[in-house]
């Protein structure tokens, strides 16, 4: 799938055109799902697609946006900046978010 101009636009047509419907957010050894307040390990979720977007005057607006799909079926998305490996995420879940090594980046 090729990304819309923005990060909002990409993550609508996610949403309505590919039914990743969840929202994730990002925690130190794990994702997890909001909605249900499900956690995940690196084992637990497969990463589909990888959108970057890059802000035009401010690094800082920087975003990387992985479409994600769980083993139990739940598909949903995942807004970080590029700095997640400057927090405090474990080694395999940085290993497992990492767009280059594993993965083609759509544009």
């Amino acid at each position: 799938m090729k990304q819309k101009g923005t990060l909002s636009e990409t993550i609508n047509m996610l949403r309505t055109e590919e039914g990743y419907d969840e929202d994730f957010n990002l925690l130190d050894e794990h994702l997890e799902i909001k909605s249900k307040s499900e956690k995940l390990g690196p084992d637990d979720f497969t990463v589909d697609q990888v959108f970057r977007f890059e802000g035009e005057s401010n690094p800082s607006d920087n975003a990387i946006l992985y479409a994600i799909t769980t083993s139990s079926g739940h598909k949903g998305v995942l807004v970080d900046g590029y700095g997640y490996s400057s927090g405090q995420v474990s080694d395999e879940m940085m290993a497992k978010l990492n767009a280059k090594k594993n993965r083609p980046i759509s544009d």
